[in-house]
C-alpha cells in the first residue's frame, strides 16, 4: 500500500498540512485526484448520503461538481488527535440557474497508518447568497494559506 504523508499521529503542523492538501486537491475539482487520498474501502457520510470505496467517491464527486458549478473551497483545522482530524469549511458555488450559494460544514476524518483517509463524515448546510456577497474566488492564494475565515 502506498503512503500519503503527512502520516499519523498528527502534530498541529502536520494536521494543518493535511488540511491544506485536502483543500488544494478538492479545489482542482478532479474526482480521480481527490479520491486518491482515500482508502479503496473508505466510508463516507456526506449530508444524508452514504458511500463506500473510491469508485463511489468518484461518481459522487462527478455528480456534485456538475451541480455545484465554479466550486471554490476553504478548510480550517478545528482539532486533531492521533489518527483523526476535524475541520470546518466553507465553499461557494452556483447552480445551473446562476444562483450563488455558500455551504458551511464540519468534517471528521480518520486515517490509516499510511496517511490515507479511511472515514469521512460531513455535515453541510447551504445558504443562498448574492454574487456580491462572494468571498471565495478560486483556490486559496499562497498569501492566505493558514488564515481562518469568518463564521458567517
Amino acid at each position: 500500500m502506498s503512503t500519503r504523508p503527512p502520516l499519523p499521529p498528527f502534530t498541529e503542523e502536520t494536521a494543518r498540512q493535511k488540511v491544506q492538501a485536502a483543500e488544494d486537491a478538492w479545489n482542482t475539482r478532479d474526482p480521480e485526484r481527490v479520491a486518491l487520498a482515500y482508502t479503496e474501502d473508505s466510508v463516507w457520510r456526506n449530508r444524508s448520503e452514504f458511500l463506500t470505496g473510491r469508485e463511489e467517491i468518484v461518481a459522487f464527486l462527478r455528480r456534485r461538481w456538475e451541480r455545484e458549478q465554479d466550486y471554490a473551497l476553504r478548510k480550517d483545522l478545528w482539532t486533531f488527535g492521533g489518527d483523526r482530524i476535524a475541520v470546518r469549511f466553507q465553499y461557494e458555488w452556483h447552480d445551473a440557474d446562476g444562483r450563488w450559494w455558500r455551504s458551511y460544514g464540519n468534517e471528521l476524518w480518520e486515517f490509516t497508518a499510511e496517511g490515507l483517509m479511511s472515514r469521512r463524515e460531513a455535515s453541510i448546510n447551504d445558504v443562498p447568497i448574492e454574487e456580491s456577497e462572494r468571498r471565495i474566488r478560486g483556490p486559496r492564494p499562497e498569501s492566505e494559506r493558514g488564515a481562518g475565515f469568518p463564521l458567517a
